[in-house]
């Protein structure tokens, strides 16, 4: 099923117009960062293998989408985890603007590198992670208190827009490709 994306692409424009603006009024001596970070939890996965395991035919879809929901805003950095899911989520986008991908650890550490690793990008920059890494990762960005990410859930799609001389960061929560399931609510059996 192909979810309609233009009320999405028009919140990203609007979005991406608004950060325009702003960088195009803010002081040229800022040390460089990212004018847009779009972090996505990783695309649906198989079953099996419990640890690791590789995108389902749901989740090679849903990557599909997130290179069509990108088509526009070409991102010049792309973060992943160690997970192959990560990986697999991120390859459309990698293979049509040919970045490879800068892996960071999935340990303790994780959330404060790929924070480190954002702020000392440029341009756009996409980040695969986790349902409890992909909003950690955006609270660090942009001092927000947004929850894990429910297990059944895989179309959240966050942008924002790090702040920069003396104004606040933005963040912009939406959905790309097909909708969560109905009945994907309860937050019940959470696996990442």
């Amino acid at each position: 099923m192909v979810r309609d994306s233009q009320p999405f692409r028009r919140a990203v424009w609007s979005f991406v117009l608004v950060s325009a603006a702003f960088l195009a009024t803010a002081p040229r001596n800022l040390a460089a960062q990212p004018s847009l970070v779009v972090l996505v939890r990783h695309g649906e996965k198989q079953p099996t293998p419990a640890d690791d395991p590789s995108l389902s035919e749901a989740g090679v879809g849903r990557a599909r989408a997130l290179d069509e929901a990108l088509a526009k805003a070409v991102p010049s950095t792309i973060v992943v985890s160690t997970r192959k899911r990560t990986v697999e989520t991120a390859a459309v986008v990698q293979q049509r603007v040919g970045v490879t991908p800068t892996v960071i650890n999935l340990d303790g550490q994780h959330v404060k590198n790929v924070a480190a690793a954002v702020m000392q990008a440029s341009g756009v920059v996409l980040v695969v992670g986790h349902s409890n890494t992909i909003p950690a990762i955006v609270n660090q960005l942009a001092g927000t208190s947004f929850p894990d990410i429910c297990d059944a859930h895989y179309a959240t799609m966050f942008l924002v827009t790090p702040a920069r001389g003396g104004m606040s960061a933005q963040v912009v929560k939406t959905m790309y490709g097909t909708p969560d399931a109905a009945t994907a609510g309860a937050c019940a059996g959470m696996t990442k």
